[in-house]
């Protein structure tokens, strides 16, 4: 098994990369003055946010193969793990890299609002593709941070690098809500097949097994991550993931409702319930009536 070489700070990358350390807490790289990074696994302890300029061919995301080829920008949190692979020297990708501490942005706006950038989550086959005038945006935002760097560090440094930073940040979410837009066709299905994910789950002994599906499970048997899957079904429906797999299940509760012969408390570890009376509580929740008053009525 490979050695995970943990990634603590924005000089140790620096340094793998064999470029000049301008701030101890970020970085921007223009990856074709840069060193490539050695063949390796590496557990990042920082954000980074790469612009991929590839001219290999066509892109393949997942398994479908896209038109849009002037960028790709790939997301990293800190803790999450990236292979890199062994260089080909007939490939030479270009581009630009961007790495922050997390201390960088402590106290800060963007610092209250990281998490709601779910994109540092995705897979890397889930990235973002841009055209060329999002590409020229891009380049600009990383451009002023590469300014703010090479000027002396004042009192006004940190706000502007890191306002630049979550200027780019609230600009890749634009691109992403245009990206779930124009990939339609390479979404289409997913939710027909989480339709069919689900009732399939209902259907066999998983409940009973495995308890209530989670949006991970789900995510995964689609082969996404489970951010990336949560804001597709949250743009194709308008509900988060989890509302939509608790709408399904209060859909299957009431029709198995109908089935007199089986009790509540039956009905509900069917379903996966560990206790009777959280089942009554949410199907009350959702439904409007308890469950026997719904069976009641019915």
């Amino acid at each position: 098994m490979d050695t995970i070489v943990r990634i603590e700070s924005v000089d140790q990358y620096n340094k793998m990369r064999g470029v000049e350390t301008l701030h101890p807490l970020i970085t921007v790289i223009d990856l074709a003055k840069a060193k490539a990074m050695p063949a390796q696994t590496f557990n990042f302890g920082l954000y980074a946010i790469y612009l991929k300029e590839l001219e290999c061919g066509e892109l393949k995301y997942g398994r479908n193969n896209y038109d849009y080829q002037e960028g790709t920008l790939v997301f990293v949190g800190p803790g999450q793990v990236l292979g890199v692979q062994p260089k080909v020297k007939t490939f030479e990708p270009k581009g630009w890299a961007l790495l922050f501490d997390p201390e960088l942005i402590k106290g800060s706006s963007l610092g209250r609002h990281i998490q709601e950038y779910s994109f540092f989550s995705y897979d890397v086959n889930e990235a973002l593709h841009l055209s060329e005038k999002e590409k020229q945006l891009v380049l600009d935002c990383l451009s002023k941070i590469q300014y703010e760097l090479s000027q002396s560090i004042d009192k006004h440094s940190k706000t502007l690098i890191v306002t630049n930073i979550e200027l780019f940040l609230n600009y890749c979410i634009r691109f992403y809500d245009r990206q779930f837009i124009t990939r339609e066709t390479a979404h289409h299905g997913i939710l027909e097949k989480f339709e069919n994910l689900i009732n399939e789950y209902f259907s066999s002994d998983k409940p009973q097994l495995l308890g209530l599906p989670s949006v991970g499970y789900c995510a995964e048997q689609l082969n996404l991550s489970a951010n990336y899957f949560g804001d597709l079904i949250k743009k194709d429906t308008g509900k988060s993931a989890q509302e939509y797999i608790q709408l399904k299940l209060m859909d299957i509760a009431k029709e198995k409702m109908f089935d007199t012969s089986k009790s509540v408390s039956e009905i509900a570890y069917e379903l996966g319930f560990k206790y009777p009376q959280h089942f009554s509580r949410s199907f009350k929740q959702h439904v409007g009536y308890s469950p026997n008053e719904y069976r009641s009525l019915n």
